[in-house]
């Protein structure tokens, strides 16, 4: 299968190698991987703080970016919260913007979060991966609600070899991350994040995987302030063996 990879800003800028990591893993499972150059940001926190003319102006981008690189395949990317955002927002953002163009574009693309790609369009949960360390998964806000990745992680990380998979307490809790929420909720975010790690510390994990790597920076770097040994890694970079040693 055809798959273009929507790699979401925030991993762009700043976690690269989980883009590689999903490239190296649908590569192995026998998929072509494209980049389309001209994608950007998918407009969430644009779209959530009020400026819904940008919104509307990347999510145009998006659909340019997408609509001819999707053709007969899909678009991944290692964010539940883009993911969400095309699905569940672009829709709002059109009828805002009164552009109906957008709507039907928008409404054509095949957008899905990693696992459940893995899941529910190839039907795998085994992708052959090992990973000797004792694992807690947070579940992202977005991977609950909107993004609607459920199970699907959990799925994917029982299979992996030697991974010891724990029970994260109050694992449907905010990390306290929410984007703008943080920067403008600085004290309430803190607090959060704070409850979070406490949990996730509880567990004696080696390492705590999420599918959204916002999230992940925000418990890493709490984890590393505290220094408390644990260690973040995308589901993704758990799955192409690229994760921490």
């Amino acid at each position: 299968m055809r798959v273009a990879l929507f790699v979401a800003c925030f991993n762009d800028a700043l976690f690269p190698g989980t883009g590689r990591a999903v490239t190296r893993l649908l590569e192995r499972l026998g998929h072509e991987v494209v980049f389309p150059p001209a994608q950007s940001c998918c407009g969430q926190v644009h779209w959530t703080t009020g400026y819904h003319r940008e919104a509307a102006d990347l999510a145009r981008g998006f659909v340019r970016a997408f609509g001819g690189a999707s053709a007969g395949g899909a678009v991944v990317t290692p964010s539940a919260s883009c993911a969400a955002t095309v699905r569940e927002s672009y829709p709002r953002i059109a009828r805002a913007a009164g552009d109906a163009g957008l709507a039907r574009a928008a409404a054509g693309l095949a957008v899905y979060e990693l696992s459940e790609f893995l899941v529910d369009v190839l039907g795998v949960t085994d992708v052959g991966a090992r990973f000797p360390h004792r694992v807690a998964y947070h579940p992202t806000c977005h991977s609950l609600r909107p993004g609607g990745a459920g199970d699907r992680p959990l799925r994917l990380l029982r299979a992996v070899r030697d991974l010891e998979l724990v029970d994260l307490p109050e694992a449907g809790e905010c990390c306290g991350f929410g984007g703008a929420f943080a920067m403008k909720n600085a004290d309430v975010s803190v607090a959060m994040v704070a409850d979070k790690v406490r949990h996730v510390r509880a567990t004696a994990a080696d390492v705590v995987c999420a599918v959204d790597n916002s999230c992940l920076a925000h418990l890493g770097g709490a984890l590393s302030r505290l220094r408390a040994g644990v260690r973040t890694a995308h589901l993704a970079e758990i799955l192409a063996g690229t994760g921490p040693a």
